[in-house]
């Protein structure tokens, strides 16, 4: 979804931007290609600075049952310093890197809840203003989908996923917010397990995968959370026996070991998901394979000029 805004803090008759971004799903850490079209208004104008920015609606898991806002991941600059003569037409092709914590917004085509856009925003004589908000679809990694599509074969899943304001300690987590994935277990672990949550931090050496298990309540024991994180590389996709990989991580988190537990740092006062929740990067491939598909359909959302739409307006009130 492309559409143009008038940048209304350079008044009536300033210029008109329209951001287009490349067909397909980026990658974490891999790059995202388009062009800004400007086209001029009524007078000759310096554009001083073109920016893009990342930004994803989060949720904030506390006293609100429903608590969302809009965080800026990451910011680009791509271009700036010319002249934008009056009625001219003008265009910026762009190639920038998205951070490797990227959120994963889709697999397999179905869109898995988390909403991602790409903001543009033009500085002229002093003025900056937002122009378009472009929605930015993202894929998971081979070894994330890999990991994913393990837990689809070995029977998990899919029930939601979404974003989060906080960080999770004794990780390398970077952006300020993360993704959880929420599967639920097969019919072999129900007893044992409400649901499991997954992580994907990744970074150009690997993946960090923080998996939690929402156990149940036994018959003289109290329900609890069990957090473990684990590694795998991004190399070692094509050689791996991700079913028996994953079914070995389950093994242990449902176990309730100990070696690998990490803990949550909930930053700005937010709380995670119970436990820990997870930054994760994506939803189960496998998952999508035989879950996604008809689980999602209901919370998708048309356009994302709908999702960010209460965020802006107030951030305009609080300019004004």
């Amino acid at each position: 979804m492309v559409f143009k805004k008038l940048l209304g803090a350079l008044g009536v008759g300033g210029p008109s931007v329209d951001t287009v971004l490349h067909p397909g799903p980026a990658l974490p850490g891999g790059p995202l290609s388009g062009e800004v079209r400007l086209r001029g208004g009524g007078s000759d104008v310096t554009v001083d600075r073109i920016s893009l920015l990342l930004v994803a609606r989060v949720e904030r898991e506390g006293q609100e049952e429903e608590d969302e806002g809009t965080v800026v991941l990451e910011r680009f600059t791509v271009g700036g310093g010319f002249r934008l003569a009056e009625e001219a037409d003008h265009t910026v092709p762009f190639t920038v890197t998205l951070p490797w914590e990227t959120p994963i917004t889709e697999l397999h085509g179905q869109h898995l809840g988390p909403v991602l856009g790409i903001r543009t925003e033009l500085e002229i004589a002093g003025a900056r203003d937002k122009g378009d908000l472009d929605a930015l679809a993202v894929g998971p990694l081979p070894a994330q989908e890999a990991i994913l599509e393990a837990f689809g074969q070995l029977g998990y899943a899919f029930r939601s996923a979404d974003l989060e304001l906080g960080h999770i300690r004794g990780t390398g987590q970077q952006l300020p917010c993360y993704q959880e994935i929420e599967i639920l277990p097969p019919a072999g672990h129900a007893h044992t397990v409400n649901e499991i949550e997954v992580t994907f931090i990744a970074a150009p050496g690997g993946l960090e995968i923080v998996i939690e298990a929402d156990k149940r309540a036994g018959l003289f024991s109290e329900g609890h959370d069990t957090v473990h994180r684990f590694t795998a590389s991004h190399h070692a996709v094509p050689q791996t026996d991700w079913n028996a990989q994953v079914d070995a991580w389950l093994k242990e988190v449902i176990a309730g070991h100990e070696g690998h537990a990490v803990s949550p740092s909930h930053g700005d006062g937010h709380r995670s998901g119970p436990g820990t929740g997870a930054v994760v990067a994506g939803v189960a491939a496998g998952v999508a394979v035989g879950v996604v598909g008809g689980l999602v359909a209901a919370e998708v959302v048309d356009e994302i000029g709908d999702a960010f739409e209460g965020e802006e307006d107030q951030e305009s009130e609080e300019e004004g």
